[in-house]
């Protein structure tokens, strides 16, 4: 049995990793500072004795080191970090102190403490803006948001920590990611802006963005599958080749909330704000080369979550 760390474990993917991780015999110690995270996403797991939850702001190196030496900690999870964009967007200190800081604090107490094994978050955003063309693992990186910036940053840091001191890191960069639990996104926004008012659906942007969304559950059983197989940094993209735009969503949402007539109006913008990317597409040869294939398409995973979403809120 390995005692596992999920840093950002009570968040909507840590949440999600950590029943999977209990599932896959595994002693969980999840750590989350709960500033986006709920203690009710863990509601499956707080009664399984190998499972503990401690609230702590992983980006305090000194605290954290402690514990890992405190639990003798086999591997780490980092999941920590900002996942709204379009918050920091409006302010970029956040992915600064939730997102880069926290990778740095994570890797100086591996180092200290001798920890060699890590898998982290991170995000297509790396890419930046690609048009049509489907990004690989081996592409220059060019992110043009603060938030992909933090993640392409944190890859670099996690490089070089390998490099340093024989790590060995799986690293996934994630489509959309969706499905329970959701805390933000597209149809989070989508849901609540016609819960406030039925009558009518307001849309950043034409609509006319379109992206791969990949559900939780699929990217979840990649990361069980292949988390532990990394000799020194290794790098997937985890997603799905089908894709779905704004417009398809908004309306999914507005059937399933039986608001047919609301109606739905579309800004005349490419993208939502600045720093989005209105069209994305992954080359996924690498990560279904070991056999993983996500079982919904992208469609698909938006319909289940829309449906999750709303169940949730009843």
């Amino acid at each position: 049995m390995k005692n596992v760390l999920v840093a950002g474990g009570a968040g909507f993917i840590g949440s999600h990793l950590c029943d999977a991780l209990i599932a896959h015999g595994d002693r969980v110690f999840c750590l989350d500072d709960l500033s986006r995270g709920t203690l009710n996403n863990l509601g499956t797991v707080f009664a399984n004795s190998n499972f503990f939850f401690e609230r702590m702001d992983v980006g305090d190196a000194r605290s954290l080191e402690a514990f890992m030496r405190d639990k003798n900690i086999d591997y780490v999870f980092h999941l920590a970090a900002n996942s709204d964009i379009q918050a920091s967007a409006r302010n970029p200190q956040i992915e600064y102190s939730a997102t880069l800081s926290t990778t740095w604090s994570i890797l100086s107490a591996m180092r200290n403490v001798g920890v060699k094994k890590l898998f982290f978050a991170s995000t297509s955003a790396v890419y930046g803006e690609q048009g049509d063309r489907a990004s690989r693992e081996d592409d220059a990186l060019s992110p043009i948001s603060y938030y992909g910036a933090a993640k392409a940053s944190s890859e670099e840091a996690i490089r070089a920590f390998c490099h340093m001191n024989e790590i060995n890191a799986c690293v996934f960069r994630f489509a959309n990611v969706i499905g329970s639990r959701l805390t933000h996104g597209v149809i989070f926004d989508f849901v609540n802006k016609l819960t406030a008012d039925p009558t009518t659906l307001r849309v950043l942007g034409d609509g006319s963005q379109t992206k791969p969304y990949v559900h939780v559950s699929d990217l979840i059983r990649a990361i069980v599958a292949l988390h532990n197989q990394a000799n020194g940094m290794d790098v997937y993209n985890a997603g799905v080749e089908t894709s779905s735009s704004v417009s398809f969503i908004a309306k999914e949402v507005r059937k399933e909330m039986g608001l047919p007539q609301a109606r739905i109006e579309y800004g005349t913008e490419k993208i939502g704000w600045k720093g989005d990317i209105p069209r994305f597409r992954f080359d996924l040869s690498k990560i279904r080369a070991t056999g993983w294939r996500a079982e919904l398409t992208s469609d698909e995973a938006v319909r289940r979550t829309v449906k999750e979403v709303l169940r949730c809120k009843r």
